[in-house]
């Protein structure tokens, strides 16, 4: 029975170790933060991170997690307490239908763990791999730009 550590907390899992990660976190741990968007690894809805880098939960198998750290959104902070970065996300009201959110915050959660004061060319590279249908993209690099201490516009077009 595999054994993985998610927001800190270590448990066994009933699961197969090629059962991929997002299906864990849903069906048998209730973290229903990270979605299924395409399946593929191409939209990133499904982003959480492992062991500080972002990582598609769609396309991960949790048998390569043994002994690795995972976090989700819900790691970060809850709706009555939420961490800084979804506060900034909540501050630039970077959510429309909120659908790719937690990827979202997920990924740029990675990226300022690696880089705490990127630069825009930074930012947009590491966020090019989520896709928001909605066209929140701007107010997501504000977002980003805000938790990582930044003025929220740039003067940058989209």
């Amino acid at each position: 029975m595999p054994t993985l550590t998610v927001n800190g907390r270590t448990q066994a899992v009933e699961a197969a170790p090629e059962t991929p990660l997002l299906y864990v976190l849903r069906d048998e741990l209730g973290l229903n933060g990270a979605k299924f968007g395409c399946g593929l690894g191409q939209c990133g809805a499904c982003t959480v991170e492992v062991e500080g880098r972002a990582v598609l939960s769609c396309l991960t198998p949790i048998g390569v997690l043994e002994g690795r750290s995972v976090t989700t959104v819900e790691g970060l902070g809850s709706p009555e307490n939420p961490g800084p970065l979804q506060a900034a996300f909540i501050a630039e009201n970077a959510a429309q239908c909120g659908y790719c959110i937690a990827g979202m915050v997920m990924r740029a959660h990675a990226l300022l763990r690696a880089v705490p004061h990127p630069s825009e060319a930074e930012i947009r590279d590491a966020m090019r791999f989520n896709l928001c249908r909605c066209g929140t993209h701007m107010r997501i690099l504000a977002a980003v730009r805000r938790a990582a201490g930044e003025p929220a516009t740039t003067g940058a077009t989209p």
